[in-house]
């Protein structure tokens, strides 16, 4: 009902014409069989019938000008009530409509002066009570009746202004979350690609060095090259998948979980680097997605930067309501402040990524070198119920 009343409104003034075209004919066929049954002058009298003219043809502006329309309409109105008081109708059209008008349209003070000379001119220009409640019925009900479309258009506004500032605050919901999901696709292929691509690189330059004295290392070396590049198509098609259009059936796998960790840490060890680990598979999905993504990124530093012979992971619960993860090498480690990239130049992702994972489940991350100055070591802690 309110949008049905909303859009006539709204539809009315675009084309005043179109509306006050058969008020203006109601209102002057009004007057002229007034003027016309005067039982004094017969057939009516021509000073009669311009006055009945004169208080209904200014409704045709009502729409631009209501106050002054209104006193158009009021002065021949009037005159011709005093003259010829038995040639005005019961109904007075033209100054019912014009005083809606102000009532709809006004400023306050115009609207409370109309109303005020409204109730006294019928108060004291009628000659019988029933006249007097008559004429106040008709004129007073236009103005109540102007108020209310007054206040169901202000109700109008209100609801239109509610609506789009609930579009701009949806569009801003939305402009945000298309920022966070850019910016975890991004942190997804840094560790991905980081990770697959260091392996691979050390793989790589250790596999010429051992092709002759040791053959079977170099194909160990060459295999593990060939897993991390499957291994990382794998995990970009899963993070990509979400990109593809809504024809196309998406490519989606669970998020990677602690249980995976395996395959990982094979490839460290085939990179070199002697890794103890001892790991609790449990959590929720996504605690566990961002414990791997930790465990998965301090790995590749340690084989990408620290240059050590040892590293030991950590993954365990503790009292039953956070997952620590600490991952901990012997080798130098970057010399950087924290905050400061792996490669030693400010703005790596590798350390900020660890981060925002752990913040990202309503945990903490530290990283640094370790108290005793041999190594480097990375510590989170995963809320379980965050």
């Amino acid at each position: 009902m309110g949008k049905w009343t909303e859009g006539l409104l709204t539809w009315g003034r675009a084309r005043p014409w179109v509306v006050d075209g058969p008020l203006v004919a109601l209102a002057v066929g009004v007057g002229v069989w007034g003027v016309y049954t005067d039982p004094e002058h017969e057939g009516g009298t021509w000073w009669g019938y311009a006055l009945a003219l004169a208080g209904s043809l200014p409704l045709l502006w009502r729409s631009r000008a209501p106050w002054a329309v209104l006193g158009l309409c009021a002065v021949p109105t009037s005159a011709l009530s005093v003259v010829a008081h038995f040639a005005m109708p019961q109904i007075q059209v033209g100054m019912a409509v014009a005083i809606y008008t102000v009532a709809d349209r006004g400023r306050d003070w115009q609207r409370a002066v109309v109303l005020t000379v409204t109730v006294l001119g019928n108060v004291i220009g009628t000659r019988s009570f029933s006249g007097m409640l008559f004429s106040m019925v008709v004129s007073v009900g236009s103005f109540v009746f102007g108020s209310l479309v007054r206040e169901l258009r202000r109700l109008a506004g209100v609801e239109a202004e509610r609506a789009r500032q609930a579009g701009l605050r949806a569009a801003s919901d939305a402009a945000r979350a298309v920022g966070e999901e850019r910016a975890r696709i991004a942190r997804e292929m840094h560790d991905i690609l980081a990770h697959a691509v260091s392996l691979m690189v050390v793989q790589a330059e250790a596999g010429p060095l051992v092709v002759h004295s040791s053959p079977e290392r170099a194909i160990r070396a060459f295999d593990a090259i060939a897993d991390s590049g499957r291994d990382a198509m794998v995990q970009l098609r899963r993070v990509l998948g979400v990109l593809k259009e809504d024809s196309a059936a998406p490519a989606l796998a669970p998020q990677p979980r602690l249980a995976e960790l395996g395959g990982v840490l094979d490839r460290v060890r085939e990179a070199g680097v002697a890794v103890d680990a001892r790991i609790e598979e449990t959590g929720p999905a996504e605690v566990q997605a961002a414990a791997y993504r930790i465990v998965q990124e301090a790995l590749t530093n340690v084989v990408k930067h620290a240059a050590a012979s040892r590293v030991v992971v950590r993954v365990e619960v503790r009292d039953g309501a956070t997952l620590t993860v600490d991952v901990a090498d012997d080798g130098t480690g970057p010399r950087v402040p924290a905050g400061i990239g792996v490669d030693g130049r400010s703005g790596g992702r590798g350390l900020l990524s660890i981060r925002e994972r752990a913040a990202a489940c309503g945990g903490s991350a530290e990283t640094g070198p370790r108290p005793d100055g041999r190594g480097y070591r990375v510590a989170a802690v995963l809320p379980l119920n965050a």
